[in-house]
C-alpha cells in the first residue's frame, strides 16, 4: 500500500492533522510479482544477490489504521513475511544503477520506470510533489 501524510508538510509533522493514511492499495497499480523487482526492493526471492533498497524493517510503528487493518486481515505477522517500508525520499535517493551479483541486471533495468512498477512510482511522484517525498511511503508484505 501507498501511504501519505497529507499536511505535516503545511503543518509540520507533530500536527494532530499529519498522521499517515492509505493514498491506494497495490493492487490497483502493480499486476506483476517479478521476483528479480521484489528481490532488489525488498529482498524477498533474493537468490538474485541484490542488495536491497529496503528490507526487515516491519510495519512502520506510525501506520494507518487501515493498513494495520489490511495487515490484519492478511493474517499479521503470522502469516505475513518481508515487511517493510520506504519512502519516496529513500526511493529517489537510491542507486537505481545497483546491479545483482552478476553485475548484469540492475535495479533501474527491473523496477524502474520502464517496468510494472512505473504506475507505482507514477502516484508516489504525484504524492511525493503535493506533500513532500518524506510523507509518502509504500509499505509492503508477502505471503
Amino acid at each position: 500500500m501507498i501511504e501519505c501524510r497529507p499536511g505535516a508538510r503545511t503543518w509540520g509533522e507533530d500536527d494532530e492533522d499529519a498522521v499517515w493514511r492509505v493514498a491506494i492499495d497495490l493492487v490497483f497499480l502493480n499486476t506483476g510479482n517479478a521476483y528479480d523487482a521484489l528481490a532488489c526492493l525488498f529482498g524477498v526471492r533474493n537468490s538474485f544477490g541484490f542488495r536491497p533498497l529496503t528490507e526487515g524493517r516491519g510495519l512502520p510503528e506510525d501506520a494507518s489504521d487501515r493498513l494495520r487493518s489490511e495487515f490484519t486481515a492478511w493474517g499479521g505477522p503470522e502469516s505475513a513475511h518481508g515487511t517493510t517500508w520506504i519512502t519516496w525520499a529513500e526511493l529517489t535517493a537510491a542507486d537505481w544503477d545497483g546491479t545483482d551479483r552478476s553485475g548484469t541486471r540492475s535495479r533501474l533495468v527491473v523496477a524502474g520506470e520502464g517496468t510494472h512498477w512505473a504506475p507505482v512510482w507514477d502516484v508516489m511522484r504525484v504524492l511525493g510533489g503535493l506533500h513532500g517525498a518524506e510523507n509518502v511511503r509504500l509499505v509492503v508484505w508477502f505471503d
